[in-house]
Protein backbone atom coordinates (compact mmCIF):
# COMPACT_ATOMS: atom_id res chain seq x y z
CA UNK A 1 0.00 0.00 0.00
CA UNK A 2 1.28 3.91 -0.52
CA UNK A 3 0.95 4.12 3.22
CA UNK A 4 3.70 1.40 4.39
CA UNK A 5 6.08 2.29 6.71
CA UNK A 6 5.32 5.64 6.69
CA UNK A 7 5.27 7.28 10.31
CA UNK A 8 1.23 8.35 11.58
CA UNK A 9 1.63 11.00 14.54
CA UNK A 10 -1.48 12.44 16.69
CA UNK A 11 -1.08 16.23 17.63
CA UNK A 12 -3.50 17.15 20.33
CA UNK A 13 -6.66 18.47 18.62
CA UNK A 14 -8.81 21.33 19.90
CA UNK A 15 -12.29 21.85 18.87
CA UNK A 16 -12.86 25.56 18.11
CA UNK A 17 -16.60 25.81 17.46
CA UNK A 18 -19.74 23.84 19.17
CA UNK A 19 -22.58 24.11 16.36
CA UNK A 20 -22.54 22.15 13.48
CA UNK A 21 -21.28 24.56 10.39
CA UNK A 22 -22.70 22.59 7.30
CA UNK A 23 -20.57 21.62 5.27
CA UNK A 24 -17.50 23.41 7.09
CA UNK A 25 -15.06 24.87 4.56
CA UNK A 26 -12.73 27.52 3.78
CA UNK A 27 -11.05 29.06 6.69
CA UNK A 28 -8.95 31.61 6.29
CA UNK A 29 -7.73 34.59 8.02
CA UNK A 30 -7.20 38.18 7.40
CA UNK A 31 -5.18 40.64 9.48
CA UNK A 32 -7.97 41.24 12.04
CA UNK A 33 -10.31 38.17 11.90
CA UNK A 34 -11.00 34.64 10.35
CA UNK A 35 -13.78 33.35 8.11
CA UNK A 36 -15.28 29.99 7.26
CA UNK A 37 -17.94 28.86 4.61
CA UNK A 38 -20.72 26.67 5.65
CA UNK A 39 -21.90 25.71 1.87
CA UNK A 40 -24.70 23.11 2.54
CA UNK A 41 -26.52 25.41 4.42
CA UNK A 42 -30.24 25.13 2.30
CA UNK A 43 -33.63 27.07 2.35
CA UNK A 44 -36.60 25.40 1.38
CA UNK A 45 -34.50 22.70 -0.70
CA UNK A 46 -32.42 25.42 -1.80
CA UNK A 47 -28.79 26.67 -2.15
CA UNK A 48 -28.55 29.28 0.82
CA UNK A 49 -25.03 29.20 1.85
CA UNK A 50 -23.20 31.34 4.51
CA UNK A 51 -19.40 32.71 4.98
CA UNK A 52 -18.77 33.10 8.63
CA UNK A 53 -17.20 34.80 10.71
CA UNK A 54 -15.62 33.29 13.74
CA UNK A 55 -13.42 34.62 16.65
CA UNK A 56 -11.39 31.86 17.26
CA UNK A 57 -10.66 32.17 20.93
CA UNK A 58 -14.47 32.09 21.94
CA UNK A 59 -15.37 30.13 19.40
CA UNK A 60 -18.65 32.38 18.44
CA UNK A 61 -19.94 32.40 15.03
CA UNK A 62 -21.39 35.24 12.83
CA UNK A 63 -23.13 34.83 9.73
CA UNK A 64 -21.45 37.65 7.79
CA UNK A 65 -22.76 37.07 4.08
CA UNK A 66 -25.23 35.10 2.27
CA UNK A 67 -24.35 35.22 -1.58
CA UNK A 68 -27.10 35.39 -3.74
CA UNK A 69 -27.34 36.42 -7.20
CA UNK A 70 -30.77 37.24 -9.06
CA UNK A 71 -32.23 34.83 -6.99
CA UNK A 72 -29.72 31.92 -6.63
CA UNK A 73 -28.45 31.33 -3.66
CA UNK A 74 -24.61 30.35 -3.63
CA UNK A 75 -22.51 27.39 -2.00
CA UNK A 76 -19.28 28.84 -0.81
CA UNK A 77 -16.63 26.75 -0.90
CA UNK A 78 -13.28 28.05 -0.69
CA UNK A 79 -11.76 31.57 0.50
CA UNK A 80 -8.53 33.11 0.30
CA UNK A 81 -7.31 37.00 1.02
CA UNK A 82 -6.27 39.40 -0.83
CA UNK A 83 -3.28 42.49 0.32
CA UNK A 84 -6.62 45.13 0.83
CA UNK A 85 -8.09 42.22 3.30
CA UNK A 86 -11.04 41.85 0.50
CA UNK A 87 -11.99 37.93 0.62
CA UNK A 88 -12.40 36.25 -2.71
CA UNK A 89 -14.49 33.06 -2.34
CA UNK A 90 -15.04 30.05 -4.94
CA UNK A 91 -18.79 29.44 -4.92
CA UNK A 92 -20.02 26.34 -6.55
CA UNK A 93 -23.27 27.71 -7.94
CA UNK A 94 -22.07 31.78 -8.64
CA UNK A 95 -18.38 31.37 -9.53
CA UNK A 96 -15.60 33.84 -8.60
CA UNK A 97 -16.96 36.38 -5.48
CA UNK A 98 -15.51 39.37 -3.81
CA UNK A 99 -16.28 39.83 -0.27
CA UNK A 100 -15.59 42.84 2.29
CA UNK A 101 -14.03 41.72 5.23
CA UNK A 102 -15.30 44.87 7.15
CA UNK A 103 -18.28 45.57 5.70
CA UNK A 104 -20.93 42.75 6.37
CA UNK A 105 -22.73 41.13 3.56
CA UNK A 106 -21.41 43.14 0.69
CA UNK A 107 -19.77 40.85 -2.15
CA UNK A 108 -20.04 41.08 -5.98
CA UNK A 109 -19.72 38.18 -8.48
CA UNK A 110 -16.63 39.16 -10.03
CA UNK A 111 -16.79 37.80 -14.01
CA UNK A 112 -19.85 35.36 -15.25
CA UNK A 113 -17.58 34.54 -18.44
CA UNK A 114 -14.23 33.81 -18.69
CA UNK A 115 -10.93 35.59 -21.47
CA UNK A 116 -12.66 32.80 -24.26
CA UNK A 117 -16.55 34.04 -23.86
CA UNK A 118 -17.38 31.19 -22.14
CA UNK A 119 -19.71 30.91 -18.91
CA UNK A 120 -17.64 30.28 -16.13
CA UNK A 121 -18.12 26.73 -13.69
CA UNK A 122 -18.76 26.67 -10.50
CA UNK A 123 -15.78 26.97 -8.25
CA UNK A 124 -14.79 25.42 -5.17
CA UNK A 125 -10.91 26.63 -4.10
CA UNK A 126 -8.29 29.17 -4.90
CA UNK A 127 -4.93 30.11 -3.97
CA UNK A 128 -2.92 33.18 -5.03
CA UNK A 129 0.81 33.20 -6.42
CA UNK A 130 3.11 36.02 -4.57
CA UNK A 131 2.35 38.11 -7.90
CA UNK A 132 -1.33 38.03 -7.23
CA UNK A 133 -2.55 35.47 -10.21
CA UNK A 134 -5.25 33.63 -8.18
CA UNK A 135 -5.50 29.92 -9.14
CA UNK A 136 -9.29 28.38 -9.14
CA UNK A 137 -10.04 24.79 -9.24
CA UNK A 138 -13.91 24.57 -10.80
CA UNK A 139 -15.71 20.60 -10.45
CA UNK A 140 -19.46 22.32 -10.89
CA UNK A 141 -21.33 22.75 -14.55
CA UNK A 142 -21.83 26.26 -15.42
CA UNK A 143 -22.85 28.44 -12.84
CA UNK A 144 -26.48 29.91 -12.32
CA UNK A 145 -28.73 30.12 -13.67
CA UNK A 146 -27.77 26.87 -15.40
CA UNK A 147 -28.67 23.57 -13.23
CA UNK A 148 -26.59 22.34 -10.87
CA UNK A 149 -23.76 20.01 -11.59
CA UNK A 150 -20.94 17.99 -10.54
CA UNK A 151 -18.29 16.47 -12.06
CA UNK A 152 -17.75 13.43 -9.90
CA UNK A 153 -18.37 11.23 -12.29
CA UNK A 154 -18.31 12.84 -15.31
CA UNK A 155 -14.54 14.83 -16.15
CA UNK A 156 -15.34 18.32 -16.98
CA UNK A 157 -14.07 19.75 -13.53
CA UNK A 158 -11.87 22.89 -14.63
CA UNK A 159 -8.64 24.64 -13.41
CA UNK A 160 -8.50 28.35 -13.80
CA UNK A 161 -6.63 31.44 -13.73
CA UNK A 162 -8.16 35.23 -12.62
CA UNK A 163 -4.63 37.06 -13.53
CA UNK A 164 -3.33 40.22 -11.71
CA UNK A 165 -4.24 41.91 -15.00
CA UNK A 166 -7.88 41.35 -14.18
CA UNK A 167 -8.07 38.12 -17.15
CA UNK A 168 -10.24 35.08 -16.46
CA UNK A 169 -8.57 32.28 -18.00
CA UNK A 170 -9.61 28.44 -18.48
CA UNK A 171 -5.90 26.85 -18.58
CA UNK A 172 -7.37 23.39 -18.53
CA UNK A 173 -10.33 21.00 -18.18
CA UNK A 174 -11.10 17.29 -17.68
CA UNK A 175 -10.69 16.86 -14.24
CA UNK A 176 -13.45 14.16 -12.31
CA UNK A 177 -14.26 16.83 -9.06
CA UNK A 178 -10.76 18.90 -9.33
CA UNK A 179 -10.95 20.30 -5.67
CA UNK A 180 -7.71 21.88 -3.29
CA UNK A 181 -5.22 23.94 -4.77
CA UNK A 182 -1.77 25.26 -4.65
CA UNK A 183 1.14 27.13 -5.30
CA UNK A 184 4.80 26.75 -4.18
CA UNK A 185 6.86 29.33 -2.14
CA UNK A 186 8.67 30.23 -6.00
CA UNK A 187 5.60 30.45 -7.72
CA UNK A 188 7.31 27.51 -9.96
CA UNK A 189 4.78 24.81 -10.02
CA UNK A 190 0.64 24.66 -9.18
CA UNK A 191 -0.88 21.47 -7.61
CA UNK A 192 -4.43 20.51 -8.28
CA UNK A 193 -6.30 17.85 -6.30
CA UNK A 194 -8.40 15.46 -8.25
CA UNK A 195 -10.23 13.88 -5.48
CA UNK A 196 -12.02 10.69 -6.58
CA UNK A 197 -8.53 9.42 -8.10
CA UNK A 198 -7.21 10.30 -4.73
CA UNK A 199 -4.50 12.46 -7.07
CA UNK A 200 -2.27 15.15 -7.10
CA UNK A 201 -1.34 16.92 -10.22
CA UNK A 202 1.66 19.43 -10.70
CA UNK A 203 1.84 21.97 -13.21
CA UNK A 204 4.71 24.17 -14.44
CA UNK A 205 3.57 27.61 -14.16
CA UNK A 206 5.26 29.45 -17.22
CA UNK A 207 3.20 33.26 -16.70
CA UNK A 208 -0.06 34.87 -15.42
CA UNK A 209 -2.54 32.36 -16.41
CA UNK A 210 -0.19 29.98 -18.56
CA UNK A 211 0.79 26.50 -17.28
CA UNK A 212 2.88 23.02 -18.55
CA UNK A 213 4.12 20.29 -18.45
CA UNK A 214 1.27 18.84 -16.16
CA UNK A 215 2.17 15.60 -14.40
CA UNK A 216 1.63 13.62 -11.27
CA UNK A 217 3.14 14.74 -8.50
CA UNK A 218 1.59 12.43 -5.44
CA UNK A 219 -0.92 9.96 -4.67
CA UNK A 220 -2.90 9.78 -1.34
CA UNK A 221 -3.21 6.24 0.56
CA UNK A 222 -6.52 4.40 1.09
CA UNK A 223 -9.30 2.95 -0.45
CA UNK A 224 -12.23 4.63 1.10
CA UNK A 225 -14.73 6.97 -0.79
CA UNK A 226 -13.27 10.31 -0.62
CA UNK A 227 -10.06 11.92 -1.23
CA UNK A 228 -7.95 14.78 -1.20
CA UNK A 229 -9.41 18.03 -0.29
CA UNK A 230 -8.01 21.24 0.84
CA UNK A 231 -4.40 22.08 1.40
CA UNK A 232 -1.67 24.43 2.75
CA UNK A 233 2.01 24.84 2.98
CA UNK A 234 4.20 24.65 5.59
CA UNK A 235 7.63 26.93 5.31
CA UNK A 236 9.51 23.92 5.05
CA UNK A 237 7.64 23.43 1.82
CA UNK A 238 5.74 20.21 2.94
CA UNK A 239 2.23 19.93 1.65
CA UNK A 240 -0.27 19.21 4.38
CA UNK A 241 -3.90 17.61 2.17
CA UNK A 242 -7.10 16.49 3.86
CA UNK A 243 -7.72 13.30 3.11
CA UNK A 244 -11.46 13.42 2.90
CA UNK A 245 -13.18 10.25 4.40
CA UNK A 246 -9.51 8.24 6.04
CA UNK A 247 -9.82 10.78 9.03
CA UNK A 248 -5.66 11.90 8.24
CA UNK A 249 -4.33 14.65 6.60
CA UNK A 250 -1.39 13.75 4.52
CA UNK A 251 2.07 15.21 4.71
CA UNK A 252 4.10 15.35 1.32
CA UNK A 253 7.72 16.90 0.52
CA UNK A 254 8.63 18.93 -2.35
CA UNK A 255 8.98 16.02 -4.95
CA UNK A 256 5.54 15.07 -3.69
CA UNK A 257 6.76 11.86 -1.51
CA UNK A 258 4.16 10.70 1.50
CA UNK A 259 6.22 12.15 4.17
CA UNK A 260 4.00 11.00 7.54
CA UNK A 261 0.28 11.23 8.26
CA UNK A 262 -1.70 13.22 11.14
CA UNK A 263 -4.54 11.17 12.54
CA UNK A 264 -7.56 13.28 13.41
CA UNK A 265 -10.34 12.53 15.43
CA UNK A 266 -12.53 13.22 12.70
CA UNK A 267 -13.15 11.20 9.83
CA UNK A 268 -13.77 13.79 6.79
CA UNK A 269 -10.98 16.30 6.72
CA UNK A 270 -12.13 19.20 4.41
CA UNK A 271 -9.55 22.22 4.63
CA UNK A 272 -6.90 23.31 6.19
CA UNK A 273 -4.93 26.62 6.87
CA UNK A 274 -2.40 27.76 9.10
CA UNK A 275 -2.85 30.78 11.16
CA UNK A 276 -0.38 33.62 9.93
CA UNK A 277 3.10 33.44 11.81
CA UNK A 278 2.26 30.46 13.66
CA UNK A 279 2.56 26.85 13.94
CA UNK A 280 -1.21 26.59 14.27
CA UNK A 281 -3.20 24.84 11.78
CA UNK A 282 -6.47 25.40 11.45
CA UNK A 283 -8.57 22.52 10.12
CA UNK A 284 -12.46 21.99 8.93
CA UNK A 285 -14.86 18.74 8.75
CA UNK A 286 -17.60 17.06 7.55
CA UNK A 287 -18.41 14.00 10.62
CA UNK A 288 -19.41 16.91 12.88
CA UNK A 289 -19.12 19.89 10.45
CA UNK A 290 -17.27 21.72 12.89
CA UNK A 291 -13.40 23.83 13.11
CA UNK A 292 -10.34 22.17 15.15
CA UNK A 293 -7.04 23.32 15.68
CA UNK A 294 -3.84 21.49 16.18
CA UNK A 295 -0.14 22.44 16.47
CA UNK A 296 2.37 21.54 13.90
CA UNK A 297 6.52 21.54 14.21
CA UNK A 298 7.23 24.60 12.37
CA UNK A 299 4.51 27.56 10.54
CA UNK A 300 2.93 28.02 7.65
CA UNK A 301 4.27 29.13 4.18
CA UNK A 302 3.48 32.83 4.39
CA UNK A 303 -0.44 33.74 2.71
CA UNK A 304 -0.41 36.47 0.14
CA UNK A 305 -1.73 38.57 2.30
CA UNK A 306 0.80 38.59 4.51
CA UNK A 307 4.04 39.06 2.09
Amino acid sequence: MADEGVEVVRPQFTKVTSEPLLGAEGPVFTKAAFFMVAPEVEVDGKAAGEVLRVDVSTGNVERWCLPSVDGHGGIPAGCQCDKQGAIWIADMRLGLLKMSSTEKGSFEQVVRKDSDGKVMQGCNDLAFDSKGNLWITAPAGSIAPDPYLRSMEEPFGAVYCFTAGGEMKQIDQGYRFSNGIAVTRDDSTLIVAETPKKMLWAYDITGPGKVANKRAWGKLPGSHEGGPDGMDFDEQGRLIVANWGSSHLEVFAENGALLKRIYCPFSKPSNVHFQPGLSTVYVTEHETHGLWKFQWDCAGQAQFCDQ
